[in-house]
C-alpha cells in the first residue's frame, strides 16, 4: 500500500488543481510572488486536496466547485503550517528551510495571513458560503486546540478525554473540513455530508494517535528523526497519558520529575520511553486508533461502491500501516 493506490482515481483531477493553484498564487508583488512560489516547493503530497476530489466523487461527481474546495483548504493548510513554524521555532520543513528561516518572522506571519484571506475571497468571490462556514469553524476548532494544549502542557495536567479534544480540534478539524467540502460539492443530501465530515474526523483522530505512537516505535533510519521527540519537547500524548494512568503514585512523581526539567528530559526521555512500553501505553493507543479507522470506514457505508470509496478505504489503512 502506497499513497498512490489513494490519488490515483483523482489522479488527473489533481493535475488540473494544482494549475488551479499554482495560477491563484500568482501576485504581481515581486515579494508575495517569491515566497509563494516557495511554498509551492514546501508541497508536500497534498492529501487535503485529494481527499476533497475523492469526497466529491463518492458523494456526486467532481464539480468545478469541488476545485474551489480543494484550492481553498490548500491555502488554509499551508498558512497554518507558516503559522506553526513560526511558533515552534522551526527551520525546517519537509526537508528544506522553513519561510522564517529565510524571511523571518514577520514576513512568514503575513504570508501566512495572505494564504488565508486569499482563500476566504476566493469563496466569496465564488458565492461559496457553505465553504466559507466549514472553513471558518476549522480555524476556530485548531486555534483552540492549540491554545488547550499549550495551558495542559504548562501545568501537565491533561486527560484522555483533553489529549481527544486537542488532536480532534488541531489535527481532525481540517481533515473532516476537507471531506465534508468535497461532498458538499457534489450533493445537497445532508446524510451524504454528515458521513464524509464523520469519515474525515475519525481518520485525523486516527492519524494523530498513530503519527503519536510512531515516537515510540518508528524507525529513526526510515524517518530521519530521533525517537522520544515528544517527550524531550515535553508534549504529553495519549501513550504516555495512559502510562501515567496506570502507573504507581510514586512511579507518576518519577516521571512528571523527569517532565518538568528541560534537562532530565533529553538525558532520561529512554527511561520515560521504557515505562510507556512498559505500562501498556503504546497498546492501548494503537487500539484507540484502530477504533476510530474502524468508525471512519463505517461511514462510508452510505456510499455505493467506486474506486473513490475504495481509495477512502486503502487511506484508512495506509494511515495505519506507514512506518513514519
Amino acid at each position: 500500500m502506497n499513497i498512490n493506490d489513494v490519488t490515483a482515481p483523482v489522479a488527473e483531477e489533481l493535475v488540473l488543481f494544482r494549475q488551479k493553484y499554482r495560477e491563484l498564487l500568482r501576485n504581481q508583488n515581486s515579494l508575495v510572488d517569491k515566497v509563494t512560489r516557495y511554498v509551492l516547493r514546501q508541497q508536500g503530497k497534498q492529501i487535503r486536496p485529494v481527499m476533497v476530489l475523492l469526497s466529491a466523487s463518492v458523494a456526486g461527481g467532481i464539480r468545478e466547485s469541488s476545485y474551489r474546495g480543494a484550492i481553498m483548504v490548500e491555502l488554509l493548510h499551508s498558512a497554518t503550517l507558516i503559522h506553526d513554524d513560526v511558533v515552534d521555532g522551526a527551520e525546517m520543513r519537509r526537508g528544506i528551510a522553513s519561510i522564517n528561516a529565510i524571511w523571518k518572522n514577520k514576513i512568514s506571519v503575513l504570508i501566512g495571513d495572505y494564504l488565508l484571506s486569499k482563500g476566504l475571497l476566493y469563496s466569496l468571490e465564488s458565492k461559496d458560503y457553505g465553504f466559507l462556514h466549514i472553513v471558518s469553524d476549522a480555524v476556530r476548532r485548531m486555534s483552540e486546540g492549540e491554545i488547550l494544549q499549550i495551558q495542559k502542557t504548562r501545568s501537565l495536567d491533561i486527560s484522555e478525554e483533553d489529549y481527544i479534544r486537542v488532536i480532534s480540534d488541531k489535527t481532525a478539524s481540517l481533515i473532516a473540513s476537507s471531506c465534508a467540502m468535497g461532498a458538499e460539492s457534489a450533493t445537497e443530501d445532508e446524510v451524504k455530508i454528515a458521513a464524509m465530515k464523520k469519515y474525515g474526523e475519525s481518520l485525523g483522530l486516527a492519524f494523530q494517535i498513530r503519527d503519536d505512537t510512531l515516537d515510540y516505535t518508528g524507525d529513526s533510519r526510515k524517518t530521519g528523526k530521533e525517537m522520544g521527540i515528544d517527550i524531550r519537547d515535553r508534549k504529553i500524548t495519549l501513550p504516555l497519558i495512559h502510562a501515567l494512568s496506570k502507573a504507581s503514585p510514586a512511579e507518576q512523581r518519577r516521571v512528571r520529575s523527569i517532565l518538568k526539567n528541560s534537562r532530565k528530559r533529553s538525558q532520561l526521555r529512554g527511561e520515560v520511553m521504557d515505562f510507556v512500553r512498559r505500562m501498556g501505553g503504546l497498546d492501548y493507543a494503537g487500539a484507540v486508533a484502530e477504533g476510530y479507522a474502524a468508525e471512519a470506514v463505517e461511514a462510508l457505508d452510505v456510499f455505493g461502491d467506486s474506486e473513490a470509496k475504495k481509495a477512502l478505504v486503502n487511506l484508512v489503512d495506509f494511515v495505519m500501516n506507514r512506518q513514519h
